[in-house]
C-alpha cells in the first residue's frame, strides 16, 4: 500500500474531488460513507458545510461538530479515500447507526489496505478530542468493513435492523 495521509478539504482538492465522486456513481454507489453529503452537493456548497461543521458557532444545528478529511496518497495526490470524525453522538441517527467514524475508499483503491490506515488516522485524530472510546457502525454484510474495523480494534456490540431493513453492526473501539 503506498502511503497515505488525511488533508482537510480545500478549493485546491475540487477537481479530484468530483473525479472521486463519479467514479463511485459510475460503480453504481450513490451514497459514500463518511462523505458528509459530498454525494449530494457540489463541491463549493460542500465545501462551505464542511468547513462550517468544525466550529460550534457555525455548526449546522442539525448535525454536530464534525471533521470531514480526504484521504490523499502522497505519491500522486490522488483522493483514494475519505474520513469523517464526528466529535460527539449528540444526534439520533449517528447514535444509532453512523457512530464518530464514517468512512469509504474509491472503488478503483479498494482490498489495498487504505481502509485500516484511513481508520487508524481518523482513530488518532479522535484522541486528539479526547474521546476516550468510538463507535463505528457498518452493515452486516459488509466483510471488508467489519475486517477493518476488527483490525483497529472494534468490539462488536450489537447488530439492529436499519430503516431499509438491512441489519447494521455496532462497534466500540477503546482509544489508549
Amino acid at each position: 500500500m503506498a502511503e497515505i495521509e488525511l488533508q482537510l478539504p480545500t478549493h485546491q482538492h475540487k477537481n479530484g474531488a468530483e473525479a472521486f465522486k463519479q467514479e463511485f456513481f459510475r460503480s453504481n454507489e450513490s451514497i459514500i460513507n463518511g462523505s458528509a453529503l459530498l454525494d449530494q452537493m457540489d463541491y463549493e456548497d460542500w465545501l462551505t458545510h464542511t468547513i462550517k461543521n468544525q466550529s460550534p458557532e457555525t455548526v449546522n444545528k442539525e448535525w454536530v461538530l464534525a471533521t470531514t478529511f480526504f484521504a490523499v496518497r502522497k505519491a500522486d495526490k490522488k483522493i483514494v479515500g475519505m474520513v469523517d470524525v464526528r466529535h460527539n453522538l449528540e444526534h439520533d441517527f449517528l447514535a444509532d447507526f453512523g457512530g464518530h467514524i464514517g468512512f469509504s475508499v474509491i472503488p478503483s483503491e479498494r482490498n489495498k489496505g487504505y481502509a485500516t490506515k484511513m481508520l487508524e488516522l481518523g482513530l488518532d485524530y479522535a484522541k486528539t478530542l479526547n474521546l476516550e472510546k468510538v463507535m463505528v457502525g457498518c452493515f452486516s454484510n459488509n466483510l471488508p468493513s467489519i475486517r477493518t474495523i476488527q483490525k483497529c480494534g472494534g468490539v462488536l456490540t450489537e447488530t439492529k435492523p436499519y430503516s431499509d431493513g438491512n441489519l447494521v453492526n455496532i462497534y466500540w473501539i477503546l482509544l489508549q
